[in-house]
């Protein structure tokens, strides 16, 4: 890719004596040249000002979501290796940032599916997961306070994703471990893949592969879905290598669709941007709303989540319009152990319930502290609602799924 100046008007290009790709437009003409040639890697002796910082970006993308690497003079990106070892029907479910809902999505994905036939698991990855993968049979265990306590007694991160799967939609679950996590979003190193051996040996017939962050899951699968948190900065989303996330997904469901998070212009700018980049993509609009799951009436509830300070209000309303509690207090802190212990210890003797989601400290702080003050310990789940978007999110998840059948019993992941 060059500029006009070094090549007379009209000048034929066979002297260089290799294939070329004539375009005006460089996106199209790398599509045109990855398809035709299909080469094994993509070098780029380009330069500024004809490819800036966001194009290369870009068109790195485009490059690496076919499979093949793309390097340059002072870099170097490898294509992402999915390893094709999943002997079942798949998805991967993954994110374009930490605290986007990709778990809350899950474990409802989890939950649409089992209602409409389906036997699923999920195998979850984790900074904090099991250094030997783990299973656990959510339908077959409860998965109590004091239970989640004695794990994390044991050394274990009682609040790991697979835990929250298997307690929200009461499935089998595969919990494994990661670190690190590069640019496009290989895990640095992993045990899925061997989480995903145990999947195939498992009675249930179709797994969910869930992603960590920005980090996915290295493992091929039949679709992907994309969760992304509306409040990210747009060049997140639609940028860097959030491009490649969004080429090689087939559904996106923005999450936090919502004042104070993001109001109405910018969801429709994301929305209208994503589809710019992948125009086959479906995509939801969802907010996030608290359910816990025993009864809270008449409670006087202290909350913490993950969730942002700027929440506080709607979760408050929401609960006790909904839930017949009154909320004496929220901490926003359930990730910062020591502000979440000082917000505990402000508001001790004023509640009679802690209510909490399963993350970060959830078990071995907000847990142990309510089973020492002998308070009861409700956990909750985060339930995705469809508030626009192309029609309703679990009609689009068992559509999915049901692609994703079609494409394994044909082979062709």
């Amino acid at each position: 890719m060059g500029g006009t100046e070094k090549i007379s008007e009209g000048k034929n290009l066979d002297f260089l004596r290799f294939p070329y790709v004539l375009e005006k437009d460089p996106e199209i003409g790398i599509k045109r040249g990855l398809l035709e040639f299909k080469p094994d890697v993509v070098i780029d002796l380009s330069d500024e000002p004809i490819v800036g910082y966001r194009e290369r970006l870009k068109y790195a993308s485009i490059v690496l979501s076919s499979g093949v690497s793309y390097v340059g003079a002072d870099f170097k990106f490898e294509a992402p290796v999915y390893h094709k070892v999943s002997k079942k029907p798949s998805i991967a479910l993954i994110g374009t940032g930490k605290r986007v809902g990709k778990t809350a999505v899950s474990a409802y994905a989890c939950r649409v599916l089992k209602n409409e036939g389906f036997s699923p698991c999920v195998v979850a990855m984790g900074r904090g997961g099991p250094d030997e993968p783990e299973v656990i049979r959510g339908g077959e265990i409860e998965l109590t306070p004091d239970f989640l306590l004695s794990l994390s007694h044991e050394g274990k991160h009682a609040a790991s994703d697979h835990y929250e799967d298997a307690m929200m939609s009461r499935i089998t679950t595969v919990g494994c471990r990661r670190c690190g996590g590069g640019l496009v979003g290989m895990p640095f190193v992993s045990n899925v893949l061997r989480g995903a051996e145990i999947a195939n040996e498992l009675d249930e017939d179709f797994v969910i592969f869930e992603g960590s962050g920005a980090t996915i899951p290295p493992i091929a699968t039949d679709k992907c879905l994309v969760t992304v948190g509306a409040h990210q900065p747009v060049d997140y989303v639609v940028g860097y290598f959030g491009t490649y996330r969004l080429l090689i997904s087939h559904l996106v469901v923005l999450t936090m669709c919502e004042k104070p998070m993001a109001d109405g212009r910018k969801v429709e700018l994301l929305d209208k941007e994503i589809r710019r980049i992948n125009p086959s993509l479906k995509v939801i609009w969802t907010i996030f709303r608290p359910k816990p799951l025993k009864d809270i009436v008449g409670e006087k509830v202290f909350l913490t989540t993950t969730a942002s300070k700027l929440m506080r209000e709607t979760l408050k309303r929401y609960l006790e319009e909904n839930y017949g509690c009154e909320v004496v207090g929220i901490s926003n802190e359930l990730s910062n152990r020591l502000l979440l212990r000082k917000d505990l210890a402000e508001h001790e003797g004023k509640f009679t319930l802690l209510l909490t989601e399963l993350k970060a400290a959830s078990v071995d702080v907000v847990t142990e502290e309510g089973l020492r003050l002998r308070k009861e310990v409700v956990y909750m789940d985060n339930e995705p609602i469809t508030v626009g978007g192309d029609g309703e999110l679990s009609s689009l998840i068992i559509e999915l799924a049901l692609q994703a059948k079609n494409v394994f019993i044909k082979g062709e992941c």
